[in-house]
C-alpha cells in the first residue's frame, strides 16, 4: 500500500502540486505543477514541451524527486485541525517517458511525454484525525 484511502481521497481533490528536482551544479528548483495520481500510487506530470523543461533536464541528471500536494484545512466540522496546513509529501524516482499520452488534465496542448513518479517514501499531515501524521517507506 503506497496511500492510505485518506491519502489517496485527498490527492485526488487536488490538482496542484510543487515539484523539486536538483540541477547539474546542485541547485535545487521546484515548480507548481498539475498532477495525476494513477490507479498503482505513480504519479504522472505531463507539459507542453515537457522534454525541454529545466525540471526534465534536472531529472535526467538525477532522478530523485521530491512531490508535495498541500492546502490549508477547511473551516468546518469534522476536520481534522481546522484553519492548519495539511497535505501529502512524496519522496521518489523520477521515470522520464516518451511516446506516451499526456495526463487528461492538459488538454491537447500537452506534449506526448510525461514525468512519473515512483514514491518511495510518504509523509503525510493532518489528513486523518486518528493518526495526525503518519511518515511510511513505501519502496526500497
Amino acid at each position: 500500500m503506497i496511500f492510505t484511502e485518506r491519502e489517496r481521497a485527498y490527492l485526488e481533490s487536488q490538482s496542484l502540486g510543487r515539484m523539486g528536482t536538483v540541477d547539474a551544479k546542485g541547485r535545487p528548483q521546484v515548480r507548481p505543477l498539475g498532477f495525476q495520481l494513477n490507479d498503482d500510487g505513480t504519479i504522472d506530470i505531463g507539459g507542453p514541451e515537457l522534454s525541454r523543461s529545466q525540471k526534465w533536464r534536472n531529472l535526467e541528471k538525477n532522478p530523485e524527486v521530491s512531490f508535495v500536494v498541500d492546502d490549508l484545512t477547511p473551516d468546518e466540522p469534522g476536520a481534522v485541525k481546522p484553519g492548519w496546513g495539511r497535505g501529502v509529501e512524496i519522496r521518489g524516482t523520477a521515470e522520464l517517458i516518451t511516446g506516451h499520452a499526456p495526463p487528461a488534465y492538459g488538454g491537447a496542448w500537452f506534449s506526448d511525454e510525461v514525468i512519473r513518479i515512483h514514491p518511495r517514501v510518504v509523509h503525510a499531515w493532518h489528513l486523518d484525525p486518528d493518526q495526525l501524521t503518519r511518515r511510511a517507506q513505501v519502496s526500497a
